[in-house]
């Protein structure tokens, strides 16, 4: 808003005249604290000033207002619109409680180019349980910035040489400085600049002449919240440090263990070497030896799986393992992958069957993988399906997707709904053995998925209890 001379002068003449009446008043309440607070009630004359004072305020507002221009004449007053008496300083007990609780003081620096303006104010948040600094000049603030740390500034606006303005503009930009909140002082004609200065960054203001219930509530307000952020950035950069340190530390485990499960495959091996030789002078066993060299066989080759899905998942989840893509028969893979548990279906007393579509051609994929993916799932199909069930590869043209269809169905027990989401996970396997339930063997599961992922495929279960569980996934024709 543009004023003319005339206003200016007003405004100029208000200011001039409210700034030694408000230090009047300022100190008038310090001295009746005083007295209340030792016991004593307060000089009548004392109060008579006091009085004094709020009324020539309340005359030179109505008196020095140019209610055609000014703006302050659209803004109620706390000054002149309230009744003088309502300024005086109320007794503790009778403070709101969110102005009366005092907060943890504080270091404040008090910026005015007015002495007795910085002292009332200093004196009166002293009171109040901080400890302050005066500075007269922006020049000066800013030097006091730069060399200690303080809670809150609270800055005039209008001042000689350097501004609020700018010395709030420079306290912002300073990335070690922007985030100490500041507080705006200002007379009530000044409002839109101090509206100004809110859009540039400070926290509050406070209008002159200082009323204490007024300044505690605002300065209190404005540490508390600078308080909470400081904690919050503090805590955040805690909780990073500590993610980092977790990220580390579980990456020293996951290499620990890729090292420990890299060098049992070696003893294993020669394990299982040793276990084949044996087979091989099977006449010269008897019929509980071969019994037991079966199961020992059984067990080694199933560890072995279970150490090489390990390695792999390892290689899958850091982008290291690549898929050695060949071309794939369908009904060779399902004959593969069957071949391969034919031994424990028998054992079991289980059916095994495929259902393969005569139309599907071959494919490209990483056979291996594929292969494994199928005897991991038929292997948990066995395991959970009873006695005189049956577990039936399916492969066909996937619908509505350029993509083959594979399914491992079973009529075991079923899987609860609530467990889709986490069967195919490391952590949701440990999550399920914790609550006592097996919903698969090791981490097959997992290896599965991210075998069918690498393929660009997806892989999903569909279950009832009591009604068994079918498992499914599709491979692209085209290699991803």
């Amino acid at each position: 808003m543009i004023f003319s001379n005339s206003e200016e002068s007003l405004a100029a003449l208000r200011h001039d005249m409210r700034t030694p009446i408000g230090h009047i008043i300022g100190y008038a309440e310090m001295l009746i604290e005083d007295s209340e607070e030792a016991g004593a009630d307060p000089s009548p004359d004392l109060v008579k000033i006091r009085g004094a004072g709020q009324r020539l305020l309340t005359l030179i507002d109505e008196r020095l207002r140019s209610d055609a221009a000014d703006p302050s004449s659209l803004i109620p007053s706390p000054l002149t619109d309230v009744a003088p008496e309502s300024l005086s300083v109320a007794p503790p007990q009778d403070l709101d409680e969110s102005a009366a609780s005092a907060s943890e003081g504080g270091l404040l620096l008090v910026v005015d180019d007015d002495p007795n303006n910085g002292d009332v104010l200093s004196r009166r948040l002293e009171r109040q349980g901080h400890q302050t600094v005066t500075a007269t000049t922006g020049k000066d603030a800013l030097a006091m910035l730069a060399g200690q740390g303080f809670d809150l500034v609270l800055l005039d606006l209008m001042m000689p040489e350097m501004d609020g303005f700018e010395v709030l503009r420079r306290i912002k930009a300073d990335p070690a400085l922007a985030k100490t909140p500041v507080v705006m002082i200002s007379a009530l004609s000044e409002i839109e600049n101090v509206a100004r200065c809110i859009e540039m960054g400070a926290e509050d203001y406070l209008p002159k002449p200082f009323n204490p219930t007024l300044l505690r509530a605002r300065v209190d307000a404005s540490l508390r919240a600078s308080r909470a952020r400081t904690r919050e950035a503090r805590l955040n950069a805690e909780l990073q440090a500590n993610y980092e340190k977790l990220r580390q530390a579980e990456g020293m485990r996951d290499d620990l263990t890729h090292m420990i499960v890299h060098d049992l495959r070696t003893p294993l091996t020669s394990l299982l070497t040793g276990l084949q030789t044996l087979e091989l002078l099977g006449e010269n066993l008897n019929e509980d030896q071969n019994e037991m060299l079966a199961i020992a066989m059984n067990g080694g080759q199933t560890l072995l799986g279970m150490v090489n899905d390990l390695l792999d998942i390892s290689k899958l989840e850091d982008g290291s393992l690549k898929l050695e893509y060949g071309s794939v028969e369908p009904a060779v893979l399902a004959e593969r992958a069957t071949s391969q548990v034919a031994l424990l279906t028998r054992e079991k007393g289980l059916h095994l069957a495929t259902d393969i579509s005569p139309d599907i051609n071959a494919f490209s994929g990483d056979e291996d993988k594929l292969r494994r993916t199928l005897v991991n799932l038929l292997g948990n199909a066995i395991k959970f399906t009873p006695v005189g069930g049956t577990v039936t590869v399916v492969a066909r043209r996937a619908e509505n997707e350029d993509a083959l269809f594979f399914s491992v169905q079973d009529t075991g027990e079923g899987i609860p709904k609530e467990a889709f989401g986490r069967i195919f996970e490391k952590f949701g396997q440990v999550e399920s053995r914790k609550a006592g339930r097996k919903m698969s063997t090791g981490l097959g599961l997992t290896f599965c998925k991210m075998a069918v992922e690498a393929h660009g495929g997806r892989i999903w279960v569909e279950s009832e209890l009591g009604k068994g569980s079918q498992f499914n996934f599709t491979v692209p024709l085209t290699a991803a």
